[in-house]
């Protein structure tokens, strides 16, 4: 894939750019190795400054990196700023919090003093996604590089300007030359990069073919990678939930960011009980979303990323269709400029169908009928995914056992699943392993050093 900004709102090529050559590689990767030297030995206090004047660029310019977001993958507007104020934030919450989750953990044992030391690992490598082109890289970026490592971003190819406007955010705060920097390269040179001694470790937000390569590249290595994949996450609404509540936010946890998102609530699993009520008002607001140009305000859906997607979503619908599965609104592509496709709901989800058994990335719910809450459970854990669910109840037993019943790395109850700086984030089976945010987010990539004094 060209490395390109190709604006998916008309799918006019805007600007291309030049992957670096293997000299210039050659040359971040040793300015890297001759920062994290300085680096690791720069104070908490200091690097905590710099992250905080980082969320202050990002504050006073998150109009400008909305609309470079806006532009080259096509979220509405509105999100991309909101994108851009919570990148601000976790800047914030690992400046603030960094020096607390690094401090030495004295253990009482036989020795005249013993504790755990955190210290950073070196240079660790971050391929990143373009669906939230700015806050995927932030939300490493900020722990690692408080942890005392040193960065360097493999960006999608299609979002090359956010790439490069992210590692100017770090330079204009003041971070040292080389703490972080862009690789603008595509994605067949990341085995390379993992197995080069510059770098450490790794960690990647991306698709489950894209994260077993990279997987296997670095257990060649021996070196520790995060990865973060994909998801198909159960939204389960039980005959106690608000019902209004349930499916107002069904619709924002679909639509979000154009429905490619990997939390994104794809599989609605609903009770017989309340399922015609719930299904009726779930087409009444599809219905009324505003499909449009994605840097206007008022736009509610804007276009897919790439016409891959838009391929392979129109793909997924017709097939599930002649399956068998109900077409209740949507299910095509829409005839104007660019990746545009219908909000879409599908039912009467037969076994075997892409709907059944495959991620959906865009604007498609998925939704199913189940007696109980026995059912509701076996479903949402019938898939190979195990990121995220959302679960609507008003009855504490069905909330208790959903908590303990649901396989995943987060269960929200009454609300939809987001990334929070203050909570670790992750998922289980094909989801990924390791954890992003929180105190453990920022433990990944440190050498967690046992410490025993006689």
């Amino acid at each position: 894939m060209a490395i390109s900004t190709t604006n998916p709102a008309t799918g006019e090529t805007l600007k291309t750019f030049t992957e670096l050559t293997d000299s210039e590689i050659e040359t971040k990767l040793e300015l890297s190795k001759q920062a994290f030297e300085k680096w690791r030995k720069t104070s908490l206090s200091q690097r905590a400054e710099w992250m905080h004047a980082a969320a202050a660029i990002l504050t006073q310019n998150k109009a400008q990196y909305a609309q470079i977001m806006t532009l080259e993958m096509g979220k509405p507007i509105r999100g991309a700023i909101a994108e851009v104020e919570k990148c601000a934030l976790v800047c914030r919450y690992y400046a603030e919090n960094a020096a607390k989750f690094l401090a030495d953990v004295p253990v009482s044992t036989d020795a005249s003093a013993s504790f755990i030391r955190y210290q950073p690992m070196g240079a660790i490598l971050a391929v990143m996604p373009w669906n939230f082109p700015f806050w995927q890289v932030f939300r490493f970026a900020a722990p690692t590089l408080m942890a005392g490592n040193v960065g360097l971003l493999k960006h999608a190819s299609n979002v090359p300007q956010c790439a490069l406007a992210i590692e100017d955010i770090f330079t204009q705060a003041g971070f040292p030359d080389g703490v972080f920097q862009t690789l603008l390269v595509g994605s067949d040179r990341v085995s390379d990069l993992i197995s080069r001694s510059h770098i450490q470790a790794a960690t990647l937000t991306g698709s489950e073919v894209a994260g077993a390569s990279l997987a296997a590249a670095a257990g060649k290595q021996i070196k520790k990678v995060v990865l973060e994949l994909g998801g198909s996450d159960p939204f389960i609404v039980l005959a106690s939930a608000d019902l209004e509540a349930a499916v107002t936010t069904a619709v924002t946890a679909r639509m979000l960011n154009n429905g490619q998102s990997c939390i994104a609530a794809k599989r609605f699993i609903v009770v017989e009980e309340i399922a015609d009520r719930f299904q009726q008002k779930l087409v009444e607001k599809f219905a009324a979303l505003k499909v449009g140009d994605p840097m206007q305000l008022d736009t509610d859906l804007g276009p897919l990323a790439t016409p891959n997607i838009l391929k392979d979503l129109d793909y997924q619908v017709t097939q599930s269709v002649k399956d068998g599965a109900k077409l209740l609104i949507g299910g095509q592509k829409l005839d104007r400029p660019g990746n545009y496709y219908a909000a879409t709901i599908l039912t009467d989800i037969p076994p075997g169908s892409p709907a059944q058994k495959e991620e959906f990335f865009g604007p498609v719910a998925l939704l199913f009928k189940v007696a109980d809450i026995n059912e509701a459970i076996e479903l949402a854990n019938d898939t190979p995914f195990g990121l995220g669910a959302s679960v609507w109840t008003n009855k504490a037993a069905e909330r208790d056992r959903l908590i303990d019943e649901i396989e995943a790395g987060a269960v929200f109850i009454n609300s939809m699943v987001k990334s929070d700086p203050r909570m670790p984030f992750g998922g289980i089976k094909k989801s990924g392993y390791g954890r992003e945010l929180g105190k453990e987010g920022i433990h990944e990539f440190v050498n967690i050093k046992t410490v025993w004094v006689k």
